[in-house]
């Protein structure tokens, strides 16, 4: 009925134009709730119960008023006293079973909404991380949710239950005094004409506040981590940070007013016709109940039912109004869920080959892909995304990494190293060529088996808010204290843990940064020690510690690539050296490759940077070293 009524409001061309949408959403909705549907059973059969029991009792008050005005028995009227008694005990406990069978659907429900947005996240490309803003993402996990969930722990009860007590309420009038009931009818549309616009204008307002509550959940993530809020304080713009922050707050409090007072005014109209109503019974029941045409029970059983009549009436008005918010909720969850991942496995995916593995390039060209793959309009805060296709980051490029060897990856900024290792780790897939793991193409292969066997260390060593323990284990669940303390070891890091207060348990902040950069990033090392994976990158994991700290890791980087098959862009000049082989990029190509002596008396671009920055650096640690 409350779908029916939704559908009826709308203007006829919209209504052909969101039907289709509407309909695939609900039945997206009965999806999710199948899992339940024994519940929801018990839970119908409850309310339709409540709806029984509520008919039951202005038929016995008027049963009770007959017997008065006739004189009749005492115990009689004891008797149905006690019956009226029982039967509120009755549907005080099934409204409580009602409840709890709301609540563990309801519960249900956030639990298998939550579970399914969470799961479809972490299978995005990391292009969806980096446009996306994450109190936006946020968003949708909480408050959107909760929002779809009140569809069945409140609405649902409320539609099945008021459209049962309605019908029967409407049986049981019309056969009592079918005059009076018609023209308690009359009033009828009343109710229905305000509730028309007033869906639209809700689930509109609802809307917008899920925006703004977004970009405020966005705004607080950003400014509240440890870099966002010293970005704010280095500039001195707390002030402006809150006007901002303010003037998103405010307006949703003006939305939640307005809210509040559509709803209010349409309940108080609502109110004020059923007394109207109620009136109406009382004065022409009464005068035919003076004229004998009707017993003074058959009045108050009249104006007790019409209680119960409009109560009902009243209720599904506003599920209406509570089933076009809640489907905005359902609307901006399945938006999510709706983008597709841009890697998936193949049905046959099979692991990575046994054995010390090689890494080929062959023939990679690769552009990142546009926004309008990989993000929502929504979770960027932009009225629209931009469609077109990203320029092309990577030209032909052809590169073997024998197994057990070094390759050095050099360049400019910006002349895609670091969009070679995200190929390499499958966080993006190619476009033209292949990247193949003993020679299979990497897509070809297991997602989980590619991350076993390749491991990644970026130059910013990122960490959770979590204990050292927790971090290490991200890389080895099954890793006992012994394995642990000997990565750390290797690492060089094992005094550190040993000498903080809580040892393996003690919390390292935000990113980590309760640490120094070079023991965060020796951790990261630590953890990639645990997962010991066959291929080893290395992204500038040196680029930006000093030379203290840059002699550690690289002490506990020589036992994480010891043995084992890397790619590695350079910063430092220790390492170009060790390398087996250089690969030079400059916009996307391979220029220059060769080992270090090859390539300095080659006088190519390969000697030009190290005139400049390697020589540089090479100057600059000598000078440390001196002072």
């Amino acid at each position: 009925m409350a779908w029916d009524t939704m559908y009826k409001s709308m203007s006829a061309p919209q209504a052909r134009s969101l039907r289709g949408e509407r309909r695939a959403t609900l039945r997206r909705i009965l999806g999710f709730a199948r899992p339940h549907r024994l519940r929801i059973a018990a839970f119908l059969a409850l309310s339709v119960l409540t709806a029984l029991l509520t008919v039951v009792t202005p038929l016995l008050a008027g049963r009770v008023v007959n017997l008065i005005t006739a004189g009749g028995d005492g115990g009689q009227i004891v008797g149905i006293a006690v019956l009226i008694a029982a039967i509120a005990l009755v549907e005080a406990g099934a409204g409580i079973a009602t409840r709890w069978f709301s609540a563990n659907i309801g519960e249900g429900l956030i639990l298998d909404l939550r579970r399914a947005v969470f799961d479809h996240v972490q299978k995005m490309p990391v292009a969806f991380f980096t446009r996306t803003r994450t109190g936006a993402l946020v968003s949708r996990l909480n408050n959107d949710v909760i929002g779809a969930q009140r569809a069945f722990s409140d609405t649902l009860s409320g539609v099945v239950s008021n459209a049962v007590t309605l019908a029967l309420t409407l049986g049981v009038m019309f056969a009592i005094s079918w005059q009076i009931t018609l023209l308690a009818l009359i009033l009828l549309p009343i109710f229905v004409l305000p509730a028309r616009r007033m869906g639209r204008r809700m689930a509109a307002l609802s809307r917008e506040a899920a925006e703004h509550n977004a970009r405020m959940s966005t705004q607080m993530t950003e400014r509240f981590s440890a870099p966002g809020a010293t970005l704010v304080k280095l500039f001195g713009r707390p002030d402006m940070e809150s006007a901002e922050f303010a003037a998103r707050a405010d307006r949703v409090r003006d939305i939640g007013v307005r809210r509040a007072m559509v709803q209010t005014w349409f309940m108080t109209a609502l109110t004020l016709v059923s007394a109207l109503a109620l009136a109406l019974v009382y004065g022409l029941g009464g005068w035919l109940a003076v004229g004998g045409h009707l017993s003074a029970g058959a009045v108050v059983s009249l104006a007790l039912l019409l209680t119960r009549m409009y109560a009902p009436l009243t209720a599904l008005a506003n599920a209406r109004v509570e089933i076009m918010s809640a489907l905005v909720s359902f609307e901006r969850v399945f938006e999510v869920l709706d983008l597709a991942p841009l890697i998936a496995d193949r049905l046959d995916a099979r692991p990575v080959p046994a054995g010390p593995v090689s890494v080929r390039f062959d023939d990679v060209s690769f552009a990142y892909p546009s926004a309008d793959k990989v993000s929502l309009a929504s979770l960027e805060e932009v009225a629209q995304l931009d469609n077109r296709g990203g320029s092309t980051v990577l030209h032909h490029i052809d590169l073997d990494v024998e197994p057990g060897t070094m390759t050095a990856l050099v360049g400019s900024s910006g002349a895609g190293k670091s969009t070679i290792a995200s190929l390499a780790t499958r966080l993006y897939d190619v476009e033209e060529g292949a990247i193949r793991l003993n020679g299979v193409d990497l897509r070809d292969l297991q997602s989980a088996s590619v991350h076993r066997t390749v491991g990644l260390v970026t130059q910013d060593g990122h960490l959770f808010h979590d204990t050292v323990r927790a971090n290490l284990l991200l890389a080895d669940p099954s890793a006992d204290e012994d394995r642990i303390w000997d990565a750390l070891r290797r690492a060089r890091l094992d005094e550190l843990v040993a000498s903080l207060p809580d040892g393996l348990d003690t919390v390292v902040g935000e990113r980590g940064y309760r640490l120094s950069g070079g023991e965060r990033q020796r951790l990261t090392i630590a953890r990639l020690l645990l997962a010991h994976p066959a291929v080893v990158i290395l992204d500038e994991a040196t680029a930006h510690l000093d030379s203290t700290s840059e002699a550690a890791v690289q002490e506990a980087l020589a036992e994480a690539l010891e043995g084992r098959t890397s790619i590695v862009i350079a910063h430092r000049l220790s390492t170009i050296r060790a390398a087996d082989q250089i690969a030079v990029l400059e916009q996307g190509r391979i220029v220059e490759r060769g080992d270090h002596t090859t390539l300095l008396a080659r006088g190519g671009r390969y000697a030009e940077l190290y005139r400049t920055q390697f020589a540089d650096d090479t100057r600059r640690d000598a000078g440390e070293l001196t002072a």
